[in-house]
């Protein structure tokens, strides 16, 4: 499906852009307001008895993006751990630790040595990386695989892909915390062992809780609430503006759904795919092929369809 609006002439087609990108940076500046400081009191109430937990202050991840190219809705999980609260000194002390925890924590790609290095010599690690879990049939046993530390065949407990089901399906952010143990009779065996593994993003998605919660909104509220989550205020917005910045979410929740948007730069295109949502993957164009799409021939193991629920390519 391609979604496209026919106009009677290039003056009108401009008009039409222009207001739509004015409509849309207001939306955009709004991300650095605090959500306590909206007009809409009540709506905010209704999240905390309904949602507690759950919702998390925009301004203050971009506050932390910066230096930690961890997807935001992980910085939102541990913002929602740690600074679930109104007092402004917690929430103060709670920034604090999420950047605490991600400067010790986070594994950057070009560092993953320095951070192996350092596990073998101290003889542990606490590490924040995507972790994907796979079962080895021949050994009848799971293995671990990290993104950022590049390690695979980590044996790991199998308590774990049975609590956390999405590491067997495309894998999830965690805190881990590793031990090294080399132990010369059995050279076969990793000497790195997961001591205790703790997801950083939603492991699993209580569809009654949303639902019951849901009953409680309006239809405004709820595209109010719709849109906060990828960072715009509805209240900045025209309704047009609005249901356009919606219909980008439909690959989201419709299968088999393929959409084409056309705009130029820095009106967040892809920024809902990459950082809103696990469930999606960005593709640069030009970086794939459509065979690699589906299969890896050389691994033999399924590609990215088989594990994004949405595939944005951006040329």
């Amino acid at each position: 499906m391609i979604l496209k609006k026919c106009f009677s002439s290039e003056k009108e087609k401009g008009i039409y852009m222009e207001e739509f990108m004015e409509e849309l940076a207001r939306g955009e500046s709004s991300r650095d307001g605090r959500l306590d400081e909206e007009p809409n009191s009540v709506l905010n109430q209704k999240l905390r008895q309904y949602f507690d937990g759950k919702i998390v202050r925009k301004d203050l991840t971009k506050h932390i993006k910066e230096g930690a190219n961890v997807p935001v809705y992980v910085l939102e999980y541990l913002l929602g751990q740690y600074c679930n609260s109104e007092d402004e000194q917690i929430i103060s002390e709670g920034v604090e630790n999420v950047k605490r925890i991600l400067a010790n924590n986070y594994v950057r790609p070009d560092e993953a040595q320095k951070v192996l290095s350092a596990l073998r010599e101290r003889g542990a690690y606490t590490v924040i990386d995507k972790v994907t879990v796979i079962l080895n049939i021949k050994k009848d046993r799971y293995e671990a695989e990290f993104s950022n530390l590049g390690i695979k065949n980590i044996p790991i407990n199998s308590d774990y892909p049975k609590q956390f089901d999405r590491l067997l399906a495309g894998g999830i952010w965690c805190i881990v915390q590793l031990d090294y143990e080399y132990i010369e009779e059995e050279k076969d065996m990793s000497p790195i062992h997961i001591r205790k593994l703790t997801p950083v993003q939603m492991p699993h998605i209580d569809m009654d809780e949303l639902k019951n919660g849901r009953k409680s909104f309006t239809k405004d509220e709820w595209i109010t609430i719709l849109l906060r989550s990828t960072g715009m205020e509805a209240a900045k917005l025209s309704p047009r503006a609005q249901w356009l910045l919606l219909a980008r979410m439909l690959p989201l929740v419709e299968n088999n759904l393929n959409v084409c948007e056309l705009g130029p730069r820095s009106t967040g295109k892809s920024h809902l795919y990459k950082e809103i949502s696990p469930n999606s993957i960005l593709v640069s164009g030009g970086q794939t092929t459509v065979a690699n799409l589906f299969t890896i021939w050389q691994e033999n193991r399924s590609a990215l369809s088989a594990y994004g629920t949405v595939l944005p390519s951006m040329k």
